[in-house]
């Protein structure tokens, strides 16, 4: 949604790449003011669990105008179409295949979120039902092939989408066929967000196995439980994965600067979306380009268009969770806040994945996309694992004041006990009582006022 915002105090020329650190510095909160937002993405299908197209009286483009008008939503036009939706602090924008995501406000509580989650899956079901549109709780577009799927016509999708081939051969399933949740945290100063971004990057192949939600591709079960974290990992290796300096003891915002300003850029928006593709943004903020100086503006816009599996804004947001039915959905913003919001539990999150070199944590992310809780390191079950730092997650929402949250990590200790992840589930279920077939597959897994 950041495209479409405006903020007088970043409509200002980048002199030096000092300024491009303080911009993270001024990010800095107190712990008294720290908050969670999260974002929702949902795959729109039909009946049969093919892709409901933008366009079209019974696309995704009319589910916002008729959002727009029934529940008091502003809408964004681009290109003479509807493509996003705005209220107050929350969007709704559209990823490039006319996936649906909600950029919640941001909450103290999960209780909060929660409330907010219920009231959109209300009015997204009611308006959708009318139209046959239906909302999965899966991480990846389950039957329809990306050549089937319409780009979303959004400028920014124009110009990603041709760079996409050229950097890896997953792009365009990344940019088409998967929806995710991610999770954003406040950090008080340079040192706390360090923390934050070294333990969530090292627990994120734990996160991702106990989230495993994309085992359908294509119409196929393939070989992977997450394949929507398998995409990222052809998808731009400059722009994701993991960021190896977050794990040194003396990481600091001049690193990520310094691995921001070396990635090719995608764009800059004057009054007119102006394709940068060939420039890094280092290179750009030292020649402009057709008279253009890089701004504050540009900035923010090319902090969006990295994807490491933990990024950093003026928050840490953590990217590493398939989409889920709406109830697991709400025990992302919770582990977050239990592991990332304490002290205590922070340090006990990072004394389970510590001591892993490099390669370990390279192969044990690969491993969980095929294996979620099955895979293994230095002889442990990565279940086991999960176990310790859902625990550490409870007692750090205990020790925040939020003991009554702790019911929203219930669906994931269930989970963890039985040690069988959502798409193992999936699995079962779509041999067995759902006969393999699609329409009983969104019978069953079509999100549902809660």
């Amino acid at each position: 949604m950041s495209q479409y915002l405006r903020d007088a105090e970043l409509e200002v020329p980048v002199e030096t790449p000092r300024q491009l650190v303080d911009y993270f510095v001024r990010g800095g909160r107190p712990p008294e003011d720290w908050r969670v937002g999260t974002e929702y993405e949902k795959i729109c299908v039909r009946r049969d669990g093919r892709a409901v197209p933008f366009f079209g009286p019974a696309g995704v483009e009319e589910l916002l105008v008729r959002l727009s008008r029934s529940h008091g939503w502003e809408p964004v036009v681009e290109n003479a179409h509807v493509v996003a939706l705005r209220r107050g602090r929350a969007s709704i924008t559209l990823e490039p295949g006319a996936q649906l995501e909600l950029s919640g406000e941001p909450w103290r509580t999960v209780r909060e979120a929660a409330r907010e989650l219920r009231g959109h899956v209300r009015e997204i079901v009611e308006v959708g039902e009318p139209l046959g549109i239906f909302f999965l709780g899966l991480g990846m577009q389950p039957f329809s092939p990306i050549d089937e799927i319409p780009w979303v016509p959004k400028e920014r999708y124009r110009i990603m989408a041709p760079y996409m081939t050229k950097v890896g051969s997953l792009g365009h399933r990344m940019m088409k066929q998967t929806a995710s949740i991610q999770v954003n945290v406040d950090y008080e100063d340079e040192a706390d967000a360090m923390a934050k971004m070294r333990v969530a990057t090292a627990i994120c192949p734990l996160l991702t196995a106990m989230f495993a939600n994309s085992p359908f591709c294509d119409g196929k079960l393939g070989e992977y439980l997450s394949y929507r974290s398998h995409v990222w990992t052809d998808t731009d290796p400059q722009r994701s994965g993991f960021l190896p300096f977050v794990f040194s003891d003396t990481a600091s915002f001049d690193d990520y600067v310094r691995y921001a300003l070396d990635v090719p850029m995608y764009f800059i928006v004057r009054e007119r979306w102006i394709d940068m593709t060939a420039y890094t943004f280092r290179q750009y903020l030292e020649r402009g380009y057709e008279g253009h100086r890089a701004t504050l503006a540009d900035w923010h816009a090319h902090l969006t268009t990295l994807f490491p599996e933990v990024r950093l804004k003026r928050y840490v947001e953590v990217r590493c969770f398939d989409c889920q039915m709406p109830e697991l959905a709400l025990a992302a913003p919770a582990i977050c806040k239990g592991v990332l919001y304490s002290r205590g539990s922070l340090e006990a999150a990072w004394e389970l994945v510590k001591a892993w070199t490099w390669e370990e944590r390279l192969e044990l992310w690969h491993e969980v996309h095929r294996s979620a809780m099955r895979a293994k390191v230095r002889g442990l079950t990565v279940r086991d694992l999960c176990g310790e730092l859902l625990e550490a997650a409870r007692l750090g929402l205990v020790d925040r004041g939020a003991q009554e949250e702790v019911v929203y990590l219930e669906p994931l200790f269930d989970l963890v006990r039985k040690g069988v992840s959502p798409a193992e589930e999936v699995r079962r279920r779509w041999s067995s009582e759902w006969a393999e077939d699609p329409e009983q597959l969104v019978r069953a897994l079509a999100y549902r006022p809660f």
